[in-house]
């Protein structure tokens, strides 16, 4: 329950349904043809966004699937161009990792296997009182 991917409706699903399994054949094949980010990873990610949030810097967020990857997309303002971009890309999974930070500017931020330790590029330095 946790990684089941979170999906989105767009549209009409075919009334043909798996008997074993409840779903349509069109709505397996969808799902393995996309890419998105399952329960586990989406909380990881709002977590970082609502801090930020909370913080001022960012207001709001937008997330896109492919057949390739999955993209959570954060901007300061509705009207503009991404602050960052959170990708997950499958292939890259044996070589790179699986998950990328990328920079307004289409500069690769950080790049990893753990997406806790990508996103640590997004939290702000914190300034410790050193006695």
């Amino acid at each position: 329950m946790v990684d089941e991917p979170i999906e989105l409706f767009r549209g009409e699903r075919p009334s043909s349904r798996n008997v074993e399994t409840g779903e349509s054949a069109a709505g397996t094949r969808e799902r393995h043809e996309q890419v998105m980010f399952d329960r586990r990873e989406l909380s990881t990610i709002l977590s970082v966004y609502g801090r930020n949030v909370a913080a001022g810097d960012w207001r709001d967020y937008a997330i896109g699937a492919g057949k390739d990857f999955a993209i959570f997309a954060v901007f300061r303002r509705t009207s503009e161009m991404p602050l960052y971009r959170i990708e997950k890309r499958p292939k890259l999974r044996h070589r790179q990792g699986l998950y990328a930070v990328v920079g307004a500017a289409g500069q690769v931020l950080k790049r990893g296997h753990d997406l806790a330790q990508v996103l640590r590029v997004l939290e702000p330095k914190r300034v410790q009182l050193v006695e």
